[in-house]
C-alpha cells in the first residue's frame, strides 16, 4: 500500500478514515511462495473475493494502492448515504417537508439553493416515467429547480463565482453558482495496471472486457466490480466476486448474465427497481401486463404522510411470471428484495397473493398488486360458473 494516502480536506474526520483504511503502522508482508489467487484492488469485489477464497482455504494475496474498502466505503455510497440521512434529519427538525438527484436533494435540505441540469428529457432518465414524476414533484415542493433538455456548453470563472452556460433548442443562458457538482457517472480505473503486458483487453470507457464467466482475454485473469460491469453497484460487485471465486478456483460454470440485480436511487422517497422495465420487455418481444398500486390508497402510507409513492409490477401476458418491478417509497430499497427473491426463486404474483403481509405496512402494497393480478383470473366464464355454484348451494 502507498504510504502517502490522503483524502481532501485532510481534517480530523478524513484522518480517521485514512487511519482505519490504511493504518499508519502497517507493514506490507513479504511474499511467501506461490499463491492460489492474487487480488488487485481492495474495493467491494476485491475484498469479497479475497476473504471468500481465503475462507475456503486458498492462499491469497490482496494488493491495494490506496484505501481498503475502495470508493464505496471511503468516498462513495456509504458516506453519501450518511450525508443524505443527516440532511433528512435536518429537514425534519426544521419542519420542512442516481448521484446528482441524491446529492441535489441533500444539499437543498442543508439550505443550499440547488439547480439540477439534465441533458435528456427527464430527471432519472433510466427510471420509469411515473416514478420519475413522483421525484420531480417532490423536488419542486422542496424548492429544487431543474432544467431538462439542457446541455452544458462551457463554464467560466467570474471572480468568486462560476457561471454555467447551457443550451436548449438553440436558446442559450448562464447560471451563476458558488459550486458545481458533476454527477455524470464513473470511468473504470485501469491506469497503471499495464494490462497490455498481461494480455488483458480493455476499453478506457467500458473497462476490462470479460466473458459471461468474468474471464478476461487472458483466461487466468478474472475481473469483477466497476472495472468491468455495466451495473456499477456495490452489491453487484459482491455478487460478481462470488462468481469469480467459484470459476477461478473450482470447476465453476457460474454466469454473470444469470444474476437478477436490483438497485435503488436514494432520494426521498427512494426509487428501487429490479428486472425489466415495460419498454425493455416489449423490445424483447414480450407481451406485458402491468399492475400498479398507488400509495394514496394504502393505509400505512396515509398514516406516515408518505402517500406519493407507488409500486408497479410487470408480468408476462397471461401468466403471473414477474418480469420487473419499480417501487417509489421512503424505504423502497428495503421493499424491493421481496420481489427480487420472487424472481430468483421463480415465484409469481399468485404465490405472493397467498402470502400474509402484516397490516398496516407499506410492504402490503406488494400483496395489493398480487391481488390485482388474481382478480384478472376471474374471467366471465369463471364468474358465471361460480354464480351457478353459489345459487345451487343456497
Amino acid at each position: 500500500m502507498d504510504k502517502t494516502v490522503v483524502i481532501e480536506p485532510f481534517d480530523e474526520h478524513n484522518r480517521a478514515v485514512v487511519s482505519n483504511g490504511h493504518p499508519p503502522d502497517w507493514v506490507n508482508p513479504a511474499p511467501t511462495g506461490r499463491y492460489n489467487l492474487v487480488v488487485i484492488g481492495a474495493g467491494t469485489a476485491g475484498l469479497v473475493t479475497a476473504a471468500g477464497a481465503a475462507g475456503l482455504g486458498a492462499k491469497v494475496a490482496l494488493v491495494e494502492k490506496h484505501l481498503m474498502g475502495g470508493d464505496c466505503l471511503n468516498v462513495g455510497c456509504v458516506p453519501s448515504k450518511a450525508l443524505i440521512r443527516a440532511s433528512r434529519a435536518f429537514a425534519d427538525v426544521r419542519d420542512a417537508g442516481s448521484i446528482g438527484c441524491e446529492l441535489a436533494q441533500a444539499f437543498r435540505r442543508f439550505g443550499s439553493k440547488v439547480h439540477l441540469i439534465e441533458a435528456l428529457g427527464q430527471i432519472l432518465i433510466r427510471e420509469d416515467r411515473d416514478a420519475a414524476v413522483v421525484i420531480e414533484k417532490q423536488f419542486a415542493r422542496e424548492g429544487i429547480e431543474f432544467s431538462c433538455n439542457h446541455n452544458v456548453i462551457r463554464v467560466e470563472w467570474r471572480g468568486a463565482e462560476k457561471v454555467v452556460f447551457t443550451e436548449c433548442d438553440c436558446h442559450k443562458g448562464g447560471l451563476a453558482v458558488d459550486a458545481i457538482l458533476v454527477g455524470v457517472g464513473r470511468a473504470p480505473n485501469v491506469e497503471g495496471l499495464n494490462l497490455e503486458a498481461a494480455g488483458v483487453e480493455y476499453d478506457k470507457k467500458a473497462g476490462v472486457k470479460v466473458d459471461d464467466r468474468l474471464r478476461t482475454a487472458n483466461p487466468r485473469i478474472y475481473a469483477a466490480g466497476d472495472i468491468c460491469s455495466a451495473y456499477k453497484f456495490t452489491h453487484t460487485a459482491d455478487a460478481a466476486a462470488r462468481i469469480v471465486i467459484q470459476n477461478a478456483l473450482f470447476v465453476g460454470r457460474k454466469k454473470a448474465s444469470a444474476l437478477t440485480i436490483p438497485w435503488c436511487t436514494y432520494t426521498d422517497p427512494e426509487i428501487a427497481h429490479v428486472g425489466l422495465y415495460e419498454k425493455e420487455a416489449k423490445e424483447k418481444g414480450l407481451e406485458v401486463d402491468t399492475f400498479v398500486q398507488e400509495f394514496k390508497d394504502l393505509d400505512r402510507a396515509i398514516l406516515d404522510g408518505e402517500s406519493e409513492g407507488l409500486i408497479k409490477v410487470h408480468v408476462e401476458n397471461g401468466t403471473d411470471k414477474i418480469l420487473g418491478a419499480t417501487i417509489v417509497a421512503r424505504h423502497a430499497g428495503e421493499m424491493i428484495s421481496e420481489l427480487t427473491l420472487a424472481m430468483v426463486g421463480g415465484l409469481g404474483l399468485k404465490t405472493i397473493a397467498q402470502t400474509i403481509h402484516p397490516y398496516p405496512t407499506q410492504a402490503e402494497s406488494i400483496k395489493r398488486v398480487a391481488d390485482a393480478y388474481n382478480r384478472t383470473r376471474l374471467t366471465p366464464f369463471a364468474k358465471t360458473a361460480l354464480g351457478s355454484w353459489l345459487r345451487w348451494n343456497r
